[in-house]
């Protein structure tokens, strides 16, 4: 018996890139012997969010702006569903909600608008993005310089067979992202001691700095709190940096690590941001306050 011939999938057109585009997954954990880290979506929550829409499984490769201003289309129907930054999204012109399932027709162009909130919007097709992955993701690690290449007018992105699931919402309730303080939770340490007051980081705000990518987030104090004193300025022996880490170099000012960091570092990490809240500061945009919470198991 023969087997039924496969339908043909949509490619996906790229017309605008927007200020930053790149196509992620959840990453690829598990090479950090070979001094690869895992690198993967910012926001893990908005992309596992736009998968579950077109009915992919979490882990299927999406497309991450930073902002919005992104535009594609198809050269066959397609599924798409956007989430994170509430861009305004148009389909063929039209308006349509975001964290929705949005079917589109051939030649129809998704277009993203700026985002007046947040900072990073997520495109998932359903089938998913399917470019060559690298030790088993299709994420770019900006840092590494691992996986497809930021997204360019002109690129031309396949998308995989989609799976027998089918949508079953056709909108999700989300929480929506304001310009309000970003409230984290932290454990203290591993290097608290490096510190005259390591509390002192749950005192007052921080403000996030212009220099913020996927690789992490600098941070100013901000409303005259006190600043972060280190012991010394000397540097520990390279240790692991775990997502989520703050690290502290002799300055003074904090850098928390997000999906593209380092592996190894030598600035003391006064603590760690707990894994549900990362998504939160990965969000952040230069100049919104962060307000860090001790948090203990």
């Amino acid at each position: 018996m023969n087997a039924r011939p496969r339908r043909p999938t949509p490619r996906l057109h790229i017309l605008d890139p927007g200020p930053a585009s790149t196509v992620q997954d959840l990453g690829r954990p598990g090479w950090f012997h070979a001094g690869v880290g895992e690198s993967g979506a910012v926001d893990r929550a908005a992309v596992r969010l736009a998968n579950r829409l077109v009915g992919n499984a979490e882990s299927a490769a999406a497309i991450e702006c930073v902002l919005g201003g992104l535009t594609v289309e198809f050269d066959l129907p397609a599924v798409v569903a956007v989430t994170g930054a509430p861009a305004p999204v148009t389909v063929g012109g039209r308006a349509e909600p975001v964290a929705s399932v949005l079917f589109v027709e051939a030649g129809r162009q998704v277009r993203l608008g700026v985002a007046a909130t947040g900072l990073r919007c997520y495109l998932a097709v359903r089938g998913g993005i399917a470019v060559e992955p690298v030790l088993g993701s299709r994420s770019r690690d900006t840092l590494a310089g691992l996986g497809p290449e930021p997204l360019r007018r002109g690129d031309i992105l396949p998308v995989g067979a989609p799976a027998r699931g089918w949508p079953v919402v056709d909108i999700a309730p989300v929480v929506p992202l304001t310009g309000a303080p970003v409230r984290a939770r932290v454990r203290l340490g591993p290097r608290a001691e490096w510190f005259t007051s390591p509390e002192d980081l749950f005192a007052g705000a921080w403000r996030v700095s212009p220099e913020a990518d996927r690789i992490g987030i600098r941070l100013d104090r901000a409303g005259g709190a006190p600043p972060l004193r280190r012991i010394d300025d000397a540097e520990l022996p390279t240790e692991g940096m775990a997502l989520g880490a703050i690290q502290v170099p002799p300055a003074g000012r904090p850098v928390v690590l997000l999906a593209d960091r380092p592996i190894t570092g030598g600035y003391p990490v006064v603590g760690t941001v707990i894994d549900a809240d990362v998504d939160l500061l990965g969000q952040a945009r230069p100049g919104q306050l962060v307000e860090f919470r001790s948090w203990r198991p």
